[in-house]
């Protein structure tokens, strides 16, 4: 692996694109839970001089919400829901105009279902939600599907759960194929009371579960547990969905009756939870797989030109107490957005992706003024919004070119 990580790893200077996504929007929370979390914005262009400086910030007006997952990709609109997981609530932000970014709305939990976690834009403008629990008589069950208007109006919803297959589902990710009018969910559990093998299918057209796949052990024995990211390929058709015992399983049938889930690649886990050393959210730039590889503290690209046989390409080691967690690329472009755990806590990394070949390398460029290591610092006392200290970043996505 030294060898592979050599030939596909590297540093350099960041070069301009003409399709450069001028800034990258970050969702994060105040370290000491005693300000308000809130979204920076941060540029990206790497033709400005204030390349990696925050250029604003905008209060989400409540405290320890525990920012988590935002969408994957800056939606058409300009409005980017984000959760703020322990507190239950969703945030919508006014990114129409970056440098003066603003709180459109933010709404609580649309009962009986609580803890929202991911979001996927639907092609009539909805959103579609994943929540992790139902409230029943002052306990928690499984979650559901929830969709959203785009005031955050309550359209419908269904219940993911299947105690006779596995009681332990709570609906974590999401893959919308409207196209095959289909919807593909993971089951992970925050809190990891349960750890769901689960991937679930839904037809999109009416919220109803068609089917409950209990993924079956890698070659290694665990790597079905958790599951966590599904993503669409770019036939349209096939679902990769990893999990955070870092196992890889393709999800394909969906335009049938039964769809099936086969185990395809793993990638390495050490078996521990401690310091978030997990695989988690990944990213796909064309037929390449960006996997987001804590244990190895480093981002492996793999292509998928035969999600069969996944083949790893290309590596970008970083710190040695890193932890990456989440990715997401610029639209059209060569760049990666990424935050995670570890050493990776109060800052944000720009790697890039060499589109022919997947081979990654870091963008040193992107680098606070200053700073002792690459990325953006979160941990400063100072912000646009005031001097509330150390933040840290989770969701982030760029902005549209």
């Amino acid at each position: 692996m030294a060898a592979l990580a050599a030939c596909h790893a590297g540093t350099g200077p960041a070069r301009p694109t003409s399709s450069a996504s001028r800034f990258v929007f970050l969702w994060a929370g105040d370290a000491d839970k005693a300000a308000s979390d809130f979204l920076a914005v941060v540029d990206a262009d790497p033709r400005s001089a204030g390349y990696a400086s925050v250029v604003a910030t905008v209060p989400a007006g409540a405290i320890g919400t525990r920012p988590h997952h935002t969408e994957y990709a800056m939606p058409a609109d300009g409005l980017l829901w984000a959760n703020g997981f322990d507190a239950s609530r969703t945030f919508v932000f006014d990114l129409r105009h970056p440098e003066r970014p603003a709180l459109a709305r933010t709404f609580g939990d649309p009962l009986p279902y609580g803890h929202p976690h991911s979001y996927a834009r639907l092609p009539n403008g909805h959103v579609l939600a994943t929540f992790q629990w139902e409230m029943a008589g002052g306990h928690h069950e499984t979650g559901g599907l929830v969709e959203f208007d785009p005031d955050g109006r309550m359209v419908r919803a269904a219940r993911a759960a299947v105690p006779a297959i596995d009681p332990g589902v709570r609906p974590y990710s999401l893959a919308v194929l409207p196209a095959l009018d289909r919807v593909v969910t993971t089951a992970s559990d925050m809190h990891l009371e349960s750890r769901s093998a689960a991937v679930q299918i839904w037809r999109l057209s009416d919220l109803t579960l068609l089917q409950t796949i209990l993924l079956a052990p890698g070659r290694r024995g665990d790597e079905q547990q958790l599951t966590a990211e599904p993503r669409v390929l770019a036939d349209g058709r096939t679902v990769l969905v990893n999990t955070f015992t870092c196992g890889l399983y393709r999800v394909d049938g969906l335009d049938g009756p039964t769809a099936r889930a086969r185990w395809v690649y793993s990638s390495t886990w050490n078996g521990r939870w401690e310091g978030k050393s997990f695989c988690a959210v990944p990213e796909v730039v064309g037929r390449f797989w960006i996997q987001p590889s804590g244990t190895e503290h480093a981002l492996v690209s793999l292509d998928v030109s035969d999600p069969d046989q996944p083949r790893e390409v290309g590596r970008l080691v970083l710190g040695d107490t890193d932890a990456p967690h989440w990715v997401a690329g610029e639209p059209g472009g060569d760049r990666l957005i990424v935050t995670g755990y570890g050493g990776l806590e109060s800052r944000a990394l720009m790697a890039r992706i060499d589109r022919a070949t997947g081979a990654l390398r870091l963008d040193e460029a992107f680098t606070t003024p200053g700073a002792a290591r690459p990325g953006v610092d979160f941990g400063r006392d100072t912000w646009p919004h005031g001097a509330t200290g150390p933040a840290i970043p989770h969701g982030a996505v760029f902005s549209r070119p």
